[in-house]
């Protein structure tokens, strides 16, 4: 009578251990090393008072999906507030791609794994990695004074030592809570997207509808990366101000080409940027956002500008063709075009939705004297909402339809290699 291995148990194996020790230090050094490089080109190695460690320490506890509370203080005359969400995705995606790719490696080469085996090997990383976004939170922490120069505010502030300071740490618990959501959802979708992943005996009939959408969709994602990583090298090599562009691409680029991949299917977002405070963002980008004054803004509003921006349709038609071929092409040749349409249509969706929640920006600080009025050069306001439903919809719209026309045009491509089901669904 064979014994049930070690690897099976909930608490894992010391193998399962070590191999979730990997998956964390790497996902946190790519992090690290990403939000390192963007902070250095944004400028934030002249911080004062040694305090790059810690703001980078910040932007990797956001980036894992944690929360970072920003507060203000102007001593007995004023009062500050300010409020930052914002996830920078470059940050985020590093660490998920070296987290997921350690994490399926030792799982790669069967069709089926039990549940528990599975939950082995999910539950240490899950410790581990909640053990190192707690250390990072506690080193997330720092108060900055803000110069006023010689203005009235700046004299009667150091007269009734009122001078304004604003600072963050990051909240424990809350970060712990969404620090939480984030791991178990990388998790959840690296088992979806990875063919060569094994599943519970019972999901393996959910292949064929799950897999090959889950994974073309992420790889479009990630072309839209690749393709804004090669545009931000060119900007940087040939526009000037290379330090700024680089630090949008190392720090937000995916906020800014997955928008513009739904601005590309029709999709619309509501913007307003206010006064001297800002985040590193293309020209046209600022441009656009300004005018709206919280208005939607969509491809349209783009083209007045700038009539360039049409070719976010194009690149947006052509690459959803493209998903929609790459989905059929990796299903099972007799699954139907009208079975493609709707498994497209679902994928694309749901990344819309992430990219909808995830994309958002809301930053604002201001300093009000006695709580009357704003004093103008210390506030301002960066505002980015989806418009929800519109953009979810076209989302499935373009999805359905590019799965269609994929599983009409793989079709000749599967007459030359099937796509096979795992062995696990037949028979």
């Amino acid at each position: 009578m064979s014994q049930t291995p070690r690897s099976a148990s909930p608490g894992g194996s010391a193998r399962a251990w070590r191999d979730a020790l990997v998956a964390v230090v790497a996902g946190f050094a790519a992090m690290i090393a990403v939000a390192a490089a963007g902070l250095a080109c944004a400028g934030a190695g002249d911080l004062p008072e040694g305090a790059f460690p810690h703001v980078l320490a910040a932007v990797v506890v956001m980036a894992a999906g944690g929360t970072v509370e920003v507060s203000g203080d102007a001593g007995l005359l004023a009062g500050a507030d300010a409020s930052l969400s914002v996830l920078p995705l470059s940050v985020s995606l590093a660490g998920a791609l070296a987290a997921g790719y350690c994490f399926l490696r030792p799982l790669h080469n069967r069709a089926v794994a039990g549940p528990r085996e599975l939950l082995g090997r999910a539950v240490p990383l899950v410790v581990l990695w909640l053990l190192a976004l707690m250390g990072a939170a506690a080193l997330a922490r720092q108060d900055f004074g803000i110069s006023t120069g010689d203005s009235p505010l700046g004299v009667i502030g150091e007269l009734l030592d009122s001078a304004p300071k604003v600072g963050f740490r990051a909240d424990v618990p809350a970060t712990l809570l969404f620090g939480l959501v984030w791991i178990l959802g990388l998790l959840l979708i690296a088992l979806l997207v990875s063919r060569r992943a094994p599943l519970p005996a019972g999901l393996v009939r959910f292949h064929t509808a799950v897999r090959p959408a889950a994974f073309a969709t992420t790889l479009l994602l990630l072309a839209y990366v690749a393709i804004g990583v090669v545009v931000g090298l060119v900007v940087a090599a040939t526009q000037g101000d290379a330090g700024r562009t680089l630090a949008v691409v190392l720090l937000g680029l995916p906020n800014l080409v997955w928008i513009a991949l739904t601005l590309g299917f029709g999709g619309a977002w509501e913007a307003r940027v206010e006064g001297a405070f800002g985040l590193p963002m293309p020209q046209l980008l600022d441009e656009v956002l300004r005018d709206a004054d919280g208005a939607p803004v969509d491809v349209a509003s783009f083209a007045a500008r700038d009539p360039r921006a049409w070719w976010l349709v194009v690149v947006a038609a052509v690459l959803l063709l493209g998903t929609g071929v790459l989905a059929a092409v990796r299903s099972p040749a007799h699954v139907r075009p009208w079975q493609h349409a709707l498994h497209l249509g679902a994928a694309l969706a749901l990344a819309t939705l992430a990219v909808c929640l995830l994309s958002r920006v809301q930053a604002q600080y201001g300093l009000s004297l006695l709580g009357i009025g704003e004093v103008d050069a210390l506030g301002g306001e960066v505002l980015l909402d989806p418009v929800l439903w519109r953009t979810v919809g076209l989302g499935l719209l373009w999805g359905a339809v590019a799965g269609f026309l994929g599983g009409v045009m793989a079709r000749p491509l599967h007459r030359r290699g099937r796509v096979e089901e795992p062995a696990a669904t037949r028979g």
